[in-house]
């Protein structure tokens, strides 16, 4: 790599990170482009040599965030599917909750309507969760720790639409309840039990 292009990853980190502050601490519907950049110290058509507008930048940042989650679900393959999967449910909370409401509201406004400029990436976010997932109990039933009958897209869905709710819910309630609590709790009332017949003797 060229100290250009090293120097190139570097701005671009920059924004993201001072993107993230401007979302953790709620001004990010406030904040401009140039707020960002100028915060960087560097000029406005910087930002658009790597994000095609402020929108797309929190998209990014929600989209490393559970890219992580499955990085670290890779990690923990000598562990039982059950519990790998309940590392992802909770994990989707705890990344949302570590980077406060305002993100959950921001991705929420970008996203609600699916007619909205498809050409972004966060108004992708429901088929990239959706593709994400499945990917995770399609590996199950390779790996026989779920029966070859699983209904993939109906557990799909399922589990993403108490994900959604939860934030949602969230959101609406303007934070009073702890989603890392509530995700742990649906996932061993609703989701552990939902799935246990579909486990294979090799679990």
């Amino acid at each position: 790599m060229t100290k250009r292009q090293e120097n190139a990853l570097k701005t671009r980190q920059k924004l993201l990170d001072q993107a993230t502050d401007y979302i953790v601490s709620g001004n990010f519907s406030d904040i401009k482009v140039e707020d960002i950049t100028k915060a960087c110290g560097c000029a406005k058509g910087t930002f658009y040599i790597y994000f095609k507008n402020k929108e797309a930048i929190s998209g990014e940042i929600c989209r490393n965030l559970f890219n992580r989650i499955v990085l670290r679900m890779e990690q923990m393959k000598n562990k039982p599917f059950l519990v790998r999967l309940e590392h992802y449910f909770v994990s989707f909370m705890v990344e949302v909750q570590r980077y406060g409401i305002n993100i959950c509201r921001e991705w929420i406004r970008n996203v609600i309507d699916p007619k909205t400029d498809t050409k972004d990436w966060d108004n992708t976010k429901w088929q990239f969760d959706i593709d994400m997932l499945s990917d995770i109990l399609t590996k199950a039933v390779k790996n026989n720790e779920l029966k070859k009958n699983t209904p993939i897209d109906l557990l799909t869905h399922t589990i993403i639409c108490e994900l959604y709710g939860m934030m949602t819910c969230w959101c609406m309630s303007d934070g009073v309840f702890e989603p890392r609590d509530v995700a742990g709790q649906i996932f061993n009332i609703h989701i552990a039990p939902m799935l246990k017949q579909y486990e294979t003797d090799e679990k």
